[in-house]
This record gives structure tokens, C-alpha cells and sequence, in this order.
């Protein structure tokens, strides 16, 4: 995210997925790219029963970016 904000290039969207976290742009020549990485599987969400507990929400880039600053 750091690298991106220092080259100028905008952000389409950020996600999170609970099991995964992703940032969302276009390259030169207009082609939509997923940057993403997962979370370890130990703090993947699960319903009731088990099942993965997959979901869509915004990320919250300015928490993402002071990770860089905290060391986590």
C-alpha cells in the first residue's frame, strides 16, 4: 500500500474477506489487478457450525498503513 501511495497510483477498492485481505487497481493499460494476502488460518472466520465465514467489507487502509509504523 506504502509503494503504491509513493508511485501515485489510486486505489479502485480495498477489501476484506476475513480470510484474506485485498487491495484493488488498474494497471497502464486499464487491466483490473488483485493485490492480496491471507490471514493465517488460525483467525479465519467460522460460523456456528464450522464452515468458513467468508464476507466482503471495506478494509481499512488507514489501519493497514499504521501497521507500517507500529510493527505489527
Amino acid at each position: 500500500m506504502r509503494r503504491l501511495i509513493d508511485a501515485g497510483i489510486s486505489l479502485e477498492g480495498a477489501k476484506d474477506h476475513g480470510v484474506s485481505e485485498a487491495l484493488y487497481l488498474r494497471d497502464p493499460d486499464s487491466n483490473g489487478i488483485e493485490l492480496s494476502w491471507d490471514r493465517p488460518k488460525t483467525d479465519w472466520p467460522l460460523t456456528k457450525d464450522g464452515h468458513l465465514d467468508m464476507e466482503s467489507r471495506p478494509l481499512d487502509t488507514r489501519e493497514l498503513l499504521s501497521e507500517l509504523t507500529s510493527g505489527r
